[in-house]
C-alpha cells in the first residue's frame, strides 16, 4: 500500500472513531435505575493497580513467554 492509500486510510479511521464519539449519547449514570445495586468505589491505588500495573504486567509476561519461546528454537 502507498503512503497516499495509508493516509486516507488512516484520516478515515480517524473521522469515523471522532464522529462515533461526538454523537454517543452520554452514558446517564447519574441516575440510578431500578435494581441497580452499585458496589463499593475503588480507591486510586486499586484502580492504578487494576488499569496501570496488571495490564503492564500481562504483557511483560506474555512478551517474555514468547522470547523464551523464540529461543528455544535453533536457527537452520
Amino acid at each position: 500500500m502507498d503512503k497516499k492509500n495509508a493516509l486516507r486510510a488512516g484520516a478515515v479511521a480517524a473521522g469515523t472513531t471522532l464522529m462515533m464519539l461526538l454523537l454517543s449519547s452520554p452514558a446517564l449514570a447519574v441516575t440510578a435505575d431500578d435494581g441497580d445495586d452499585p458496589g463499593p468505589g475503588l480507591s486510586v491505588i486499586e484502580t492504578l493497580g487494576l488499569f496501570v500495573a496488571a495490564p503492564i504486567v500481562l504483557f511483560l509476561v506474555i512478551a517474555g513467554l514468547v522470547m523464551i519461546g523464540d529461543k528455544s528454537k535453533k536457527p537452520v
